[in-house]
Order: C-alpha cells, then structure tokens, then sequence
C-alpha cells in the first residue's frame, strides 16, 4: 500500500506551482500527479522534480483544459488508485486587456482558460474528494478578482468567478472533511507577468508566494493572500466609494 502524500497539481508547468511542488517534495517523498497540456513541458517539470525528491513517485499526465468530457475522464483516471490528499488547480494566463476589447475570442478565451476551466476541474476533484470525505481543494484565483478595474477587468471578471465559486464550495463542505482553500496572489515574478517586469511593475518573488501558497494549505486557510499585505490592499480598494474609484488610474 502507497502511504506517501498523494498530491495532484492541474498546470504544474506554472511557475507557482511548479516551485510549491518542490516545497512539498522537500517536506517527503510524494505520490505526485503533474497535469498539463505541453507534454514536453511537463516532462521537464516532472525530471527536475525528480532529481530533487528521489524518493517520490511522479506521474506525467496531458489533459484538455477547455473539454469538459476530457477534464472528467481525466480526473476520474487519477483519482483511481487511492483518494487524493491535496489538489493544486493553478493554471492560467494573464490576457492583455486591450486585446480583450477588440477581440471576442481572445475575450472567451480568457475567461475560458481563467475561470471556466479551473472550476471544471474543481468540480471533477470535488466529487472524489465528496465520496472519500477527505482531501484540500487549493484553487489560485487572484487579487484581480476582488474588484473590476479598468486595466484587466476581463481577467478579473474569470478570477472573480473562481473566488464565487470557492466560496460555494467552502459552505458545501462546511463541516465534511474536506477542505477547500482560495488563494489570491498579487502580481508574481512569472514568464506570465515578464511584459509587466520589463514595464517596471514591482513584482513578488515566485519563491516567496509558493511558500504562503503551501503554509496556508498548511494551516487550512480558507483564503490565502499572497504575499499577505495584499489583504489589507484589496480591502481598500474593494471599499472605496465609487467617486474616488473612478478617478483612479488602476
């Protein structure tokens, strides 16, 4: 019988969640299950992983983001061998808002692959973890979503639907032995984020929000900012009168 930690990442070629799949490994050998769409890409994943946690069992497994039939057999395939301890659902990109507006597919295809897809994958995991009464669903939403704001408000509208849904799903399983546990990072030192990098935006450490991202899974946060300033940040702006919100260049 398997007793390592079993762990599930969707979008483990993500920058967060491939450097808190390496907390976790350095903690103790996982049962770690990588999700993606690249293979290559996350055979890259899975080999570093592997040569840092020797001792873990890695699988490799490439998916559909945008099908719900194919998002549902594949949960049902890696939720097979035993119940599942942690799910990390962290996939994603950052639109470029101008392109949203003058372009509807490029407007559905954000909100597809920010809002749509992970909470289809949500809902698959939610089901297994239901029937075992046991796991931690950890979905990345974003800071994005606490408030529209002109500059990335279709971004926002996807991570908002995530952080709705979460919180559904948090009063579900009130009392179960299920958890589920929102994160919402600020703008992070990514490849997603390099165009605001190179624009002169201050950017959080990628090791830094995959550290808060894996001590709040550990203390069962329900909502996990990242870094925690943010927090106090998003409760001001979520607060301020639309007069003074307006006029801001945000």
């Amino acid at each position: 019988m398997n007793n390592k930690k079993r762990i599930v990442i969707i979008g483990a070629t993500s920058a967060i969640a491939e450097h808190c799949a390496r907390l976790w490994a350095q903690e103790q050998p996982l049962d770690l299950t990588l999700v993606g769409r690249d293979t290559n890409r996350i055979e890259r994943v899975a080999a570093d992983l592997s040569a840092r946690s020797p001792g873990s069992d890695i699988h490799v497994t490439q998916a559909d983001f945008l099908d719900a039939a194919a998002i549902q057999a594949a949960v049902d395939e890696i939720a097979k061998p035993h119940a599942i301890d942690i799910v990390l659902i962290a996939h994603g990109s950052l639109p470029e808002q101008d392109a949203c507006q003058n372009d509807l597919k490029a407007c559905r295809e954000a909100l597809e692959i920010n809002g749509i897809s992970p909470l289809l994958f949500a809902e698959a995991f939610a089901k297994q973890m239901a029937k075992a009464d046991s796991g931690t669903l950890v979905l990345v939403g974003s800071v994005a979503g606490d408030r529209g704001r002109k500059s990335n408000y279709v971004y926002g509208a996807a991570k908002g639907l995530v952080t709705r849904y979460a919180q559904g799903l948090q009063h579900r399983f009130a009392g179960t032995g299920v958890k589920v546990v929102l994160v919402k990072p600020g703008p992070t030192d990514t490849p997603m984020t390099a165009h605001l990098k190179a624009q002169g935006a201050k950017l959080a450490p990628v090791e830094e929000i995959a550290r808060n991202i894996v001590e709040g899974v550990k203390r069962g946060q329900p909502v996990v900012y990242a870094p925690p300033k943010w927090r106090l940040i998003m409760l001001i702006i979520q607060h301020l009168p639309n007069f003074i919100f307006h006029k801001l260049n945000i």
